[in-house]
């Protein structure tokens, strides 16, 4: 189709919330300016938001729904005219929305001869709210007065600082001992990856002051102490990241008095103590609903150094997307990789018409890798199963059971997306993939996922059934079998406890765990991998999502807990619950403020503490289609996770932190304007 025609339609989609006694409707007007009629075309949707085709749509028909990707079809023998709009109305979603990136992020018409056309699309508007949309990190100004004389986050354990001396240009690192030269060469990179041309690092005859790395005993694996004696400049640590986080904390330091000179100080005297107060400090990154190039993770790993965040739980397998090269199954990547008009996955949450995506090659897996584990940080890779795997379906497709009939749905709205715990095909072809995986990640530490798998998964599979009938009875597997093609998941994640699914994915889960433990690794896995409580807690942890109640339950039960609650630590979560904020929010809203305040163990007692590996933000990459989205939404709630995670409780201090939060650095340096 030829460009003046693409410029000569314009779809707008706006949301009319409930009021008055009116329901709510999601209307969508698609506007023909062009010199001729249009016909013979479907429009075709996508964005967070989700068409329940069982419900009321106005002026159209649903001829097709994945998920979050609709497809309208006019009635028959429809003609657009010049000048004339069509007007679908819809009275049928998964969810009300909430703001404007539930709506359509990406819309084009599709021609019976496969052809497309691309629309230009707004964001959606709400008749209930005028105010301009918000992009782009919220940040805290720097004030004039701060109760600190030093920047610094997360907030050290100690600091005894005094006085004030000229700031030095830069400055210059010294270093004998091997694990200091590396912390060096580390901390060269980190800076000039994230402030290159603020020249912290740069010789004496730049001006630059000798910094002095000593191996000291007694230090913890990520403490250091930071002395200031004068032109004096001291970093003892034991250890590469020890030594590491001292430089950065000094450069933290350096950076808030050079920009902020009248606020902030350089010390001419004392010290700074310090190691976290949890080991566990993490994030979270989905990258099969958005892909995030090699460059976009490697400026993420030096943000989270900056922050002295220590784990990377790297999601690379969902619905949406296959993320990882498999040499063993090309078609992983050739055929899950990729989204696109006509594709076996087709354009979901803002994709184009067009192919596209993306994985990580292995050479891309290794470099990513090592990068990360110079600054500090262990990468976990995430393959999520036996549920959220229709884009591997879709690739290997024997592993479902060639029997099966009827189907199920998932909480995201996919379909029969579990992969068969009943066939030993599963088992090869998992086995095999994470063989591979585990030669790419040695901090042989591997997360299965185990999260939403529906209640009626497997209802129609007589291999499934006939399993469960071995294991767990008769009336269990006939139960079971009566879920066929009743719909249990749409509009939340079902709790399979107890159920003929819970049964058999325990069954999966014991197998899966007892071959990465035979492989020597510690197997990671959301808090639904606990039923049954079939896995080895010696040899595995959880990350409890829904609340702290569950995560104590939990402790409780003796598994070790990686605390990411949804209400407070899933950063798609909108700021606030207005229509102008971005993001999501089912499991409510929670601005930096709220997340900084919030205890991860609180209620729990000194025994369950015990359990606690330590805290983790996640981020889901449904509304991330625009980074501005992605900056508003990260930042500054990763920082405010870090210092939880790094800083005492009783050294925490929301006007500190306020007043300090500003100098931390973005992914895409998108600000709120």
């Amino acid at each position: 189709m030829s460009t003046p025609r693409h410029q000569a339609l314009r779809l707008e989609t706006l949301w009319n919330p409930p009021a008055d006694g009116k329901d709510f409707s999601y209307v969508l007007n698609l506007k023909n300016l062009a010199a001729e009629p249009l016909s013979g075309f479907s429009l075709c949707i996508s964005g967070p938001g989700r068409v329940d085709p069982a419900g009321r749509v106005e002026g159209a028909t649903v001829s097709r729904r994945l998920s979050n990707f609709t497809e309208f079809q006019p009635p028959e023998g429809f003609v657009l005219g010049t000048g004339e709009t069509w007007t679908i109305s819809v009275h049928a979603l998964s969810w009300q929305f909430r703001h404007w990136t539930d709506g359509a992020t990406s819309a084009y018409l599709a021609f019976a001869d496969g052809s497309t056309v691309s629309l230009a699309l707004e964001p959606t508007r709400s008749a209930a709210s005028n105010a301009p949309l918000k992009r782009g990190a919220e940040i805290f100004p720097v004030p004039a007065s701060v109760p600190v004389q030093v920047s610094i986050i997360p907030w050290p354990n100690h600091v005894a600082v005094a006085s004030k001396q000229p700031l030095p240009a830069g400055f210059t690192l010294q270093a004998e001992d091997p694990d200091a030269k590396a912390a060096t060469d580390s901390f060269k990179v980190l800076v000039d990856h994230l402030f290159a041309v603020e020249g912290i690092i740069r010789s004496a005859a730049e001006g630059a002051a000798a910094v002095t790395l000593k191996n000291a005993v007694g230090f913890g694996p990520e403490a250091y102490r930071l002395s200031f004696k004068g032109e004096a400049i001291t970093v003892e640590a034991s250890s590469r990241t020890g030594f590491l986080y001292g430089l950065v904390t000094l450069g933290q330091i350096w950076r808030g008095a050079r920009l902020h000179p009248r606020t902030f100080q350089f010390p001419a005297s004392g010290e700074i103590v310090d190691e976290p107060s949890m080991g566990w400090r993490g994030l979270h990154l989905d990258v099969a609903r958005q892909f995030y190039g090699e460059a976009e993770i490697k400026k993420l790993m030096a943000v989270l150094a900056w922050n002295k965040l220590n784990r990377f739980h790297w999601h690379l397998s969902d619905d949406e997307a296959w993320r990882v090269e498999i040499d063993a199954y090309p078609a992983l990547t050739e055929i899950g990789a990729w989204r696109g008009h006509g594709l076996a996955v087709p354009p979901l949450l803002g994709s184009s018409p067009a192919r596209t995506g993306g994985y990580y090659t292995k050479p891309v897996i290794r470099e990513i890798v090592a990068y990360a584990e110079e600054l500090g940080i262990e990468i976990v890779p995430e393959i999520d199963i036996p549920g959220h795997c229709y884009a591997m379906l879709q690739a290997i497709p024997d592993l479902r059971d060639p029997g099966e009939a009827g189907s199920y749905y998932s909480v995201q709205g996919f379909p029969d997306n579990c992969i068969n715990p009943a066939r030993e095909k599963t088992y090869q072809v998992i086995e095999t993939i994470f063989s591979e995986l585990i030669e790419l990640f040695p901090f042989k530490t591997i997360h299965i996922g185990a999260d939403e798998v529906p209640l009626g998964a497997w209802s129609g599979s007589p291999e499934a059934l006939a399993r469960l009938r071995a294991v767990a009875g008769d009336d269990i597997a006939d139960a079971h079998a009566e879920r066929l093609n009743v719909i249990t998941n749409t509009h939340g994640a079902d709790d399979i406890h107890g159920s003929g699914t819970a049964i058999l994915q325990a069954e999966f889960l014991k197998r899966i765990q007892s071959f990465l433990a035979s492989k020597g690794c510690i197997t990671g896995g959301w808090e639904e991998a606990a039923h049954g409580d079939v896995i080895d807690k010696a040899k595995s942890y959880l990350c409890s999502w829904r609340n702290v109640e569950v995560s104590a339950e939990l402790a409780d039960r003796g598994y070790e807990i990686v605390v990411c609650p949804g209400q407070v630590y899933y950063l798609d979560m909108a700021l606030r619950p207005d229509w102008d904020e971005p993001g999501a929010s089912w499991a409510g809203t929670s601005d930096a403020e709220k997340l900084y305040a919030f205890d991860p163990v609180g209620g729990w007692t000194e025994t369950q503490k015990q359990k606690l590996r330590g805290i983790q933000a996640c981020i889901w990459s449904e509304p991330m289609t625009d980074r501005a989205v992605f900056d508003r939404l990260v930042f500054p709630r990763l920082s405010a996770l870090a210092e939880t995670g790094w800083t005492k409780p009783s050294s925490k201090s929301w006007e500190r932190f306020k007043a300090l939060a500003g100098l931390m650095p973005l992914l895409y340096g998108l600000q709120q304007s």
